[in-house]
């Protein structure tokens, strides 16, 4: 082209030249036809001048265009992740090599009217470098970053990138990733693709997520500008509920529609059950519904069909109804446990009401509160009714029972009120509730409860407390209960009253003498829980007391190697009744004569002085042993006392048995303070306690470890020099040790050093030792209890070993604290549904004997009573989905098995199936059941149930 137009130029100037040369010479004539030949010529040679001269302008602008829309999409679409890349050096080198069009790029100047230059402006003229692009309507509101780490493909001519190899898209809150990856600048639609192998089979799907939905599919498509996409073979999860769908359509952030769509709790590609739905709406926690369901196990369609199905999927609290059960019962016929309704009143309440309603008229009925404000207080209240119904009216084992239980757990967190504190635990009602839950034998057999209510007050800055308790306890064997209210406490702190203010150089020993006070105040009623209680004769048990201590205290130096501990101590005690006992000679037996109610006194008082200290002993082994060491510490404590006998005149000196043996007897028995001792008290006791450590080599490293042999050996034991007889007091052991860190023993007892009679087996004056056979005492009572535990390491799925020692889970949450006894209960009647399959095996024994030398009621000698038991929970996995478990408890005095239960579990991957039979005993059942893993479903479940009752 370049050539053309010089060869053009050339032949122009030529052209002319010739023409005037022609036209100046008069020996040439004008010829009109050579004229007219060369006009043409010259023509012609303009017109392909000014042709090429177009052409060549219309492609340069055509390539200045198509740069500029390639780095305009540059910089609204796609910004490519790179440190050292800016969109204006692209701009600036576009623009310098290329011509400016027009419509984009305008000189700035001041004003818009043409500006003479001269020659000295000319040459100081500034050039503004400037690029101004019009921003299109579709472009985006944020940058798309991406990468890839195999390569990426830019198609100039479809605006398309194209992505390979792990790539990655992120774009506001939306991240993708995808193996492969094609975005579409015109339309601004990203096309995200899965990988296969040679048969078709999925490799790799694109995952997509925005906020907290997310989903993996075979392929799919997402519009960056109205975050609508449409997905193919999609695997989604919310919540526990796993959602398939062939074909979903994303039309916002959280809401996807999903055709031919299956939802399950199994987490497998190919679920062993689904349900499925050709019509589902999901949105993200919140909720899901579905048009006509049917469920599919393994693949095979069921013939049972729902019209519509709605599926909560919310995170937090939501009201609802709860699903029952269906049960079989032998005394109370066909029933529904379970059916209730769960209602949330705010954010700091809610209430759930559960019922078990029974074909033969029995029901029982459950409303039970639960509150919480977050640092301030939770707790929860529970009030039953239990109207158990056996058969019907008219048949001859027809029985009705009403029976009722209240239970209430309240705290406070320490931050909201420093230095107040208040605490609820109620477990009470009618002596038969525990009788008549069904499927529960650890409810069955409780026959103690207990209650306290409890408020505290410290004043800051101050040396005094206050204590504030309502307590409760009943006897369901017994039908006894005792409800103390109130039981108040008053206490002072040690205080120093001789000391000064400000302490300048060594105390002196009097400002060591310290003085405190403590009370107590009760009140207390009794009653038995019959038929014809009522409130006057509840009150006519009425019962108060009250003590008082006022401690003095003195701490000196050490002597040596001993502590020294002088003190002095006062107590009274006051009672409201007073008993008077006589011989009844006729009868032969102790008569009371008089009771008396009013305000009556006692004191008590004692001097002591105490010496103690810690003696050291350490027994070295050779070189070539394991054991290094064994260290036995000694910590001796003798003590002196002298312990007047002020209660002298509140005791009766009377014959308690027909051979003329005397007893003294206080005339406050039977009051809500025990009485103080008979006698005087002048002499010393002693204690010595023992504790036993070795120290072994390692197997495999040179660290020694501490090995505990006895915790704690004690023996104590006192002598009287001021009494009569039977100065030497009883000796006391007490024993607790833990061998090989798995066997745990506890034991105590009683020695009495003086022989008993012959004659009316009661104690005289003479010491065991004393006579043909040796004794260091006679065993008067004691108890012994003994626990083990064992079991193989715990795994994993892949079999590998974990660490951390498996334990017993505690809810916490203070809003599920009202359904933990009803969990704990469940979990007891139901320990299947409940196996630990990472244990293979699992070994829980204790053992408990105890042993109580009484004094008969007629006083003509002793009883022996002694108690013996051993229980037992045992776990085993027959195989790996299957487990096999026991538990029982088997009595001595009775030589039977009181109450045993054993489980079959099986582990289904999603399902489990679980089979608890207790054989034997006044409360006998049978169950099983088949039901979902998961919490979502655990409504769904088959279950038998029976039970048989022998009251």
């Amino acid at each position: 082209m370049t050539n053309g137009l010089v060869f053009s130029s050339q032949f122009t100037s030529g052209a002319n030249n010739y023409f005037c040369s022609h036209l100046m010479s008069d020996r040439y004539k004008c010829n009109f036809k050579k004229l007219c030949t060369v006009l043409a010529a010259v023509i012609f040679c303009t017109i392909i001048t000014y042709r090429a001269s177009a052409g060549f302008h219309k492609r340069t602008n055509e390539h200045c265009n198509i740069a500029a829309t390639i780095t305009q999409q540059l910089r609204d679409s796609v910004v490519r992740v790179r440190a050292d890349t800016t969109p204006t050096p692209l701009n600036r080198v576009l623009r310098r090599t290329t011509p400016t069009p027009r419509d984009t790029v305008r000189p700035l100047t001041a004003d818009t009217l043409p500006r003479r230059i001269n020659s000295d402006t000319a040459a100081t003229a500034q050039r503004i470098d400037t690029f101004n692009l019009r921003v299109s309507k579709d472009t985006l509101d944020a940058p798309v970053q991406y990468q890839a780490e195999d390569s990426a493909v830019l198609l100039v001519k479809e605006n398309k990138f194209i992505l390979y190899g792990k790539t990655k898209i992120d774009y506001k809150d939306v991240a993708i990733a995808a193996p492969t990856t094609i975005v579409d600048q015109q339309t601004n639609v990203l096309t995200a693709l899965g990988s296969k192998d040679s048969v078709g089979n999925i490799i790799t799907r694109a995952t997509f997520k925005q906020g907290t939905s997310n989903f993996e599919s075979e392929s799919f498509e997402y519009n960056f500008k109205s975050q609508k996409g449409l997905t193919k073979n999609t695997y989604t999860h919310e919540g526990e509920m796993f959602i398939k769908a062939n074909v979903s359509k994303k039309i916002d952030a959280n809401t996807v529609y999903i055709k031919e769509g299956y939802f399950t709790t199994c987490n497998l590609d190919d679920p062993h059950f689904a349900f499925k739905s050709n019509k589902l709406k999901v949105i993200s926690n919140q909720i899901a519904v579905s048009g006509p369901t049917h469920p599919e196990f393994e693949g095979v369609p069921i013939p049972i069909y729902l019209p519509f199905g709605i599926y909560p999927l919310f995170n937090g609290r939501h009201s609802g109804f709860m699903a029952p059960q269906f049960t079989s019962n032998q005394q109370f016929g066909l029933g529904l446990e379970g059916l209730g309704y769960y209602h949330v009143l705010n954010d700091y309440v809610d209430v759930t009401i559960r019922t078990n309603i029974y074909s033969y008229g029995g029901w029982n009925m459950s409303v039970t509160p639960a509150y919480r404000k977050r640092y301030r207080y939770n707790g929860s209240f529970n009030f039953s009714l239990n109207h158990t119904k056996f058969a019907f009216k008219g048949d001859p084992d027809y029985n009705l029972v009403k029976t009722f239980q209240v239970n209430w757990n309240h705290s406070v967190d320490s931050r909201a009120h420093p230095g107040t504190t208040f605490s609820a635990s109620v477990n009470a009602g009618s002596t038969r509730y525990n009788q008549f839950i069904p499927n529960n034998p650890y409810r069955n057999f409780q026959n103690q409860l207990y209650s306290s209510i409890a408020f505290s007050k410290q004043w800051q800055g101050k040396p005094y407390s206050l204590q504030l308790t309502a307590n409760h306890n009943q006897n369901n064997a017994t039908h006894l209960i005792n409800v103390t209210l109130p039981d108040a406490g008053f206490t002072v702190t040690t205080q120093y009253p001789f000391q000064r203010k400000e302490m300048v150089g060594t105390p002196k020993w009097y400002e060591k003498i310290g003085i405190g006070y403590s009370g107590v105040a009760r009140n207390q009623v009794s009653f038995y829980d019959t038929s014809q209680v009522s409130f006057s004769r509840i009150l006519d048990t009425l019962q108060w007391g009250a003590q008082h201590r006022l401690p003095l205290t003195l701490q000196l130096p050490p002597l040596g190697n001993f502590f020294v501990s002088p003190s002095i101590s006062y107590e009274e005690t006051w009672y409201t009744k007073r008993l008077t006992r006589v011989w009844n000679a006729s009868k032969e037996k102790v008569d009371t004569i008089t009771k008396e109610k009013g305000f009556f006194r006692d004191q008590h008082m004692s001097f002591g002085l105490g010496f103690n200290t810690n003696i050291y002993g350490l027994f070295t082994f050779g070189k070539n042993s394991r054991i290094r060491a064994i260290r036995h510490v000694i910590r001796p404590t003798v003590s002196f006392a002298y312990t007047p006998n002020m209660s002298k005149r509140n005791f009766d000196y009377v014959q308690v048995n027909k051979s003329g043996y005397t007893l003294p007897l206080s005339h406050f028995e039977g009051n809500l303070f025990s009485p103080y001792s008979y006698g005087r008290f002048g002499g010393m006791s002693f204690t010595l306690d023992n504790n036993f450590e070795m120290k072994v080599r390692g197997k495999k490293d040179t660290v020694d470890r501490k090995v505990k042999l006895i915790d704690g050996l004690s023996f104590s034991t006192a002598y009287n020099f001021l009494q009569d007889s039977f100065k030497l007091q009883p000796i006391s052991i007490n024993l607790r040790t833990t061998l090989f860190e798995k066997l745990s023993i506890s034991a105590n007892g009683q020695l009495d050093p003086y022989q008993i009679s012959n004659i009316n087996g009661l104690r005289t004056d003479r010491f065991v030792w004393q006579g043909d056979h040796f004794s260091l005492g006679r065993f008067t009572g004691g108890s012994i209890s003994a626990s083990t535990s064992f079991q193989s390491s715990q795994k994993d799925k892949n079999g590998n070993k974990v660490s951390q020692e498996p334990g017993r889970t505690t809810i916490t949450d203070p809003r599920l604290l009202a359904d933990q006894q009803l969990l704990s209960d469940y979990m007891r009647a139901n320990p299947a549904e409940f196996v630990d399959f990472s244990i293979n095996w699992s070994v829980n024994l204790s053992y408990s004997l105890s042993f109580n030398r009484q004094l008969k009621s007629d006083y003509s000698g002793y009883t022996n009573q002694v108690y013996s038991s051993v229980s037992f929970n045992n776990s085993f996995n027959l195989t790996p989905k299957w487990n096999f478990s026991t538990q029982g408890f088997y009595d001595f005095n009775s030589s039977q098995i009181t109450m045993f239960t054993m489980s079959i579990a099986r582990d289904m991957h999603c399902w489990q199936m679980a089979v608890n039979v207790t054989p034997i005993g006044n409360y006998r059942y049978f169950n099983i059941t088949i039901s979902p893993k998961s919490n979502i479903l655990r409504d769904l479940r088959v279950n038998r149930t029976r039970y048989y009752y022998n009251y």
